[in-house]
């Protein structure tokens, strides 16, 4: 029973450093993902004027007629990460492939993020996000309340869907 005890702990030991380095990468995910949206000229504005965002490094999309696209998020106000959140999204319409990409979404003010963290908060199909191209310049601006960019990382869809997306909010 000793040795079994002793293994255990040896094991739980060892795996440390590999839950420690998991959380790093999880970290320097999220640091990529911010600068490139920094940089981004659209969504460069909204880190200056904006109470806080939400950041989904990569949301998962995919299906034929009907899709689904999920991925996990943080919260920011300030810069610094204040809750967890998720993104869940159906459509439904002619569309087919899969595809992955980054999401920010900027709250214009107090109200918009208080709304936001409801937990219950859902964006209609009339939402629409502004795709980040290298070098194209967008005059963006809040809807409701709520400014919305992506950055395509990979994958091919053919969509013309209506859908929206929910989701939800846990503080650290």
């Amino acid at each position: 029973m000793k040795k079994f005890i002793k293994i255990l702990i040896i094991g739980l030991l060892s795996i440390l450093p590999l839950i420690a380095s998991d959380k790093t990468k999880v970290d320097v995910s999220y640091t990529q993902v911010i600068k490139k949206f920094k940089s981004a000229r659209a969504s460069k504005p909204f880190f200056k004027t904006s109470y806080g965002y939400a950041i989904f490094p990569s949301v998962g999309k995919g299906g034929l007629f009907i899709a689904g696209a999920h991925g996990k998020g943080r919260v920011y106000i300030k810069g610094k990460h204040i809750a967890d959140t998720s993104l869940s999204q159906i459509t439904l319409g002619f569309q087919a492939g899969g595809q992955a990409y980054s999401q920010i979404m900027f709250f214009r003010d107090k109200y918009a993020f208080s709304t936001f963290k409801t937990g219950n908060f859902q964006l209609g199909a009339q939402a629409t996000a502004v795709a980040i191209n290298k070098g194209v310049g967008v005059n963006a601006d809040y809807d409701k309340g709520i400014a919305i960019f992506t950055i395509a990382k990979g994958g091919l869809m053919y969509e013309a869907s209506v859908g929206g997306q929910k989701f939800t909010y846990k503080a650290k």
